[in-house]
């Protein structure tokens, strides 16, 4: 049996005995959106798409599958999805500038060789691609802090509807600097686990630090990692706004 399948089977077992149903839609929903990056990346490989946009929808369809599919339609995944489509649209500028800035796109000299038989005239914009990979990238990351500050602010609204807003928006916050600290971690960690391998593969060529540095293939992890971890910086206050708005409206207008 292919050592993936094995796996795969291996994780849905696990991902069902733990979660029960909820687990069952959660593997689902990985699988979907699987199929979902895989048919943007075929529609992308035509040289009138635009990759930005696509990845937009992408985004969007991937939040969907999710938030809704997962935990069904109700006010903490409505709220969680829209902050996380909030603050993709809010880095979208700040990610294409800086990608067309830093000129990370394409492939570097460490991954130049493997590619001379093939030929780079694909007409294809890879400034665009190199900011939809970013954008992708940070989705997973922006959507799990926003359904982490959205859900316990729900809970902590429903234990005292008396609640004023500022006070449900400082919760709010205090819940996303505990969350804070360990995303960007996380997203920080499994960038080295990665990329151990190349790192190792500086060494043996004697790269110095500032080659490492400017290296685009090295440049480019970090990019992403440096504007994922401003994403999640981000979804926390827009996600506490609009939660603490949403849920404390009707309290604001009978007063």
């Amino acid at each position: 049996m292919n050592v993936l399948v094995l796996l795969a089977i291996i994780l849905f077992f696990l991902m069902a005995w733990v979660g029960g149903k909820k687990g069952i839609k959660s593997f689902s929903a990985l699988f979907i959106n699987f199929l979902i990056v895989i048919a943007t990346v075929l529609v992308m490989n035509d040289p009138d798409a635009h990759p930005v946009l696509l990845t937009i929808v992408a985004c969007g369809l991937i939040s969907a599958t999710s938030l809704f599919f997962i935990n069904e339609i109700n006010n903490k995944t409505v709220l969680a999805f829209f902050a996380s489509i909030v603050t993709i649209v809010a880095l979208l500028f700040f990610i294409i500038l800086l990608t067309e800035q830093s000129m990370i796109q394409g492939f570097g000299e460490e991954e130049s060789e493997s590619l001379t038989i093939f030929s780079v005239h694909i007409g294809l914009n890879f400034v665009q691609i190199a900011a939809s990979v970013i954008i992708m990238s940070t989705i997973g990351a922006i959507l799990d802090t926003a359904i982490s500050i959205t859900s316990p602010m729900r809970e902590i609204h429903d234990q005292n509807p008396d609640i004023s807003r500022k006070d449900l928006f400082l919760a709010g916050i205090r819940i996303g600097r505990d969350i804070l600290g360990t995303s960007t971690n996380t997203l920080f960690f499994a960038f080295f686990g990665g990329y151990m391998g190349l790192i190792i593969w500086f060494k043996d060529l004697d790269y110095s630090i500032g080659d490492i540095v400017n290296a685009k293939v090295f440049s480019d992890e970090m990019i992403t990692i440096l504007i994922s971890g401003t994403g999640v910086a981000a979804v926390i206050p827009i996600a506490a706004a609009m939660s603490a708005y949403y849920l404390t409206r009707k309290k604001v207008r009978e007063d």
